[in-house]
């Protein structure tokens, strides 16, 4: 689920990578959750920051998903190159 730069994806996508940003953010912050949420109630500009926590939720998500669910090259495509390489270098 690799995406190009500038790239939106459509509602669901944009769900999935808030939650998975959510549920990273939850695993790596659980003892400090809730002062922040305190110190941001206090905070005059509570909806400029929650645009911002949106916007860093849909990154981490893409890089949590991106992460999980990238799929690795085929074994037998890297021993190939491989062995062109070593072909390539012996022909020189």
């Amino acid at each position: 689920m690799t995406h190009g730069v500038g790239r939106r994806g459509g509602p669901e996508e944009k769900a999935l990578l808030l939650a998975a940003g959510l549920a990273d953010l939850a695993v790596s912050t659980v003892g400090t959750a809730l002062g922040t949420v305190r110190g941001l109630l206090r905070r005059s500009d509570a909806a400029e920051l929650a645009a911002e926590a949106e916007h860093d939720l849909v990154a981490r998500g893409r890089l949590v998903v991106d992460r999980y669910a990238a799929v690795p090259p085929a074994h037998l495509e890297i021993l190939a190159r491989h062995a062109l390489a070593r072909r390539a270098a012996d022909d020189v």
